[in-house]
């Protein structure tokens, strides 16, 4: 099915009252039926640009390309039949939060949207693709394109650039674990009609903790536990250490490497000041710096930095975002 433009025109069409004479008299009749509404007929003039579908759109959307049949999102997820009827293993998919690009990439001058989906088939692989979005005639979002990332592909960073989409990807190199890929890409992705293909690949070297430099903010806790707005948490690497402001007071630390990409941990004791503070902001505070203690791995999804961590008794995840001005691509 070829791409409409994406562009709807109205145009006004007179319609002649069509009354007999000129000066006929009233004779006690009814009065002229008022004429009927102007149609609004889709021609060339005066155009008004659909915006790019929307992230809640995209969440609600059916996108093909990820399974053999179509999957219909329903706020971000879809859940398909059991494999064995009655089984607790079935095929799932989902659309990654936090991530939509949007730009024209046919040159028709309308913006189109990309979204990040991921998929698994009941097993430990998860495959992650790039989605493209755009409207029909009448405005409905449809799925242009599906492109595959491969297996548990990690994004550092994307934007749109000359119509292209350019993915800075971590991904499994030759001798990678399945749980830390180590190698990072720039792919790049072009819009073909009704396909995504990837135009080239750039091989920017092996993932290490100068990847990681620069601020970043603390945007939550674990997957779904969001830092309050007026609390400010910040991490900023440089040269082998870390340092920033734990809610209340300014830290910093040793970081170390470890034997596997994407793995490191604190090289000794962290040094913090000790301004007092009021109880909620003293309680995230000693959440965090716990955390931080207990530093293991990291990673990215979506561009957002994911550290993991492990304690005593528990383990987790910290998910930061760049501050202004470190901005990935």
């Amino acid at each position: 099915m070829s791409k409409p433009s994406g562009i709807l025109q109205l145009l006004a069409i007179p319609l002649a009252l069509g009354l007999a004479g000129c000066g006929a008299q009233n004779d006690g009749a009814s009065p002229p039926a008022e004429p009927p509404a102007p149609a609004a007929t889709p021609v060339s003039g005066a155009a008004q640009t659909l915006p790019a579908p929307s992230w809640q759109e995209a969440a609600n959307a059916t996108y093909g390309g990820v399974f053999d049949e179509e999957t219909t999102m329903a706020d971000g997820l879809w859940e398909g039949e059991p494999f064995v009827a009655g089984g607790a293993s079935a095929p799932h998919a989902g659309l990654v939060d936090d991530f939509r690009l949007s730009g024209d990439l046919d040159g028709d001058g309308a913006e189109e949207a990309v979204v990040l989906l991921w998929s698994s088939s009941g097993g430990s692989g998860t495959f992650d693709y790039l989605a493209v979005l755009d409207r029909d005639a009448i405005g409905t979002v449809i799925n242009r394109a599906t492109a595959p990332l491969g297996d548990r592909v990690k994004v550092r960073a994307a934007a749109i650039e000359g119509g292209r989409v350019v993915v800075d990807a971590v991904q499994a190199g030759l001798d990678d674990a399945a749980c830390c890929p180590g190698q990072k890409m720039r792919r790049t992705f072009v819009l073909e009609g009704e396909k995504m293909r990837e135009a080239s690949t750039e091989d920017q070297g092996r993932l290490s903790l100068a990847d990681l430099e620069g601020e970043w903010k603390l945007l939550r806790f674990g997957p779904d536990e969001a830092l309050p707005a007026d609390v400010e948490i910040t991490l900023e690497f440089a040269d082998g250490a870390i340092a920033g402001k734990a809610a209340c007071n300014r830290y910093t630390a040793g970081v170390v490497p470890g034997d596997m990409p994407g793995t490191l941990s604190l090289s000794g004791p962290m040094a913090m000041t000790r301004m007092m503070c009021p109880p909620p902001l003293m309680d995230w505070e000693q959440r965090y710096s716990a955390a931080l203690e207990g530093l293991q791995q990291f990673s990215f999804v979506a561009g957002r930095l994911v550290l993991s961590w492990r304690g005593d008794d528990d383990a987790g995840t910290l998910t930061f975002v760049r501050a202004p001005g470190n901005q990935g691509l």
